[in-house]
């Protein structure tokens, strides 16, 4: 299960406070394993749309709905869950065969 979480929002500094960035977070868990991405979106405020959210209501589901417009979530979290399955049964190891460990 992946969990999405806005962890900064940069917005104009203006009676609007449209937003212009959303950093973003996902991370997925699976028992000890744990691997996670983050990365920001670009939006162009219009407070003249109607679906224009003023700052002081929005919600942190509002914007990372925002934020799948522009990431592809099923990617992302596909994404994820490969690394975590890549953690749980590697498919390359690491080392020097003249080393004992």
């Amino acid at each position: 299960m992946a969990n999405w979480t806005i962890k900064l929002l940069e917005y104009t500094n203006d009676s609007d406070k449209g937003v212009l960035v959303a950093h973003w977070g996902c991370e997925v868990v699976d028992g000890d394993y744990n691997v996670s991405s983050y990365g920001a979106a670009l939006f162009t405020p219009d407070p003249s749309s109607e679906d224009y959210i003023p700052y002081e209501s929005l919600t942190e589901n509002d914007v990372i709905v925002w934020v799948w417009g522009q990431v592809d979530k099923v990617q992302t979290e596909a994404a994820l869950t490969s690394q975590i399955e890549e953690q749980k049964n590697p498919t390359t190891e690491v080392g020097l065969p003249w080393t004992k460990t």
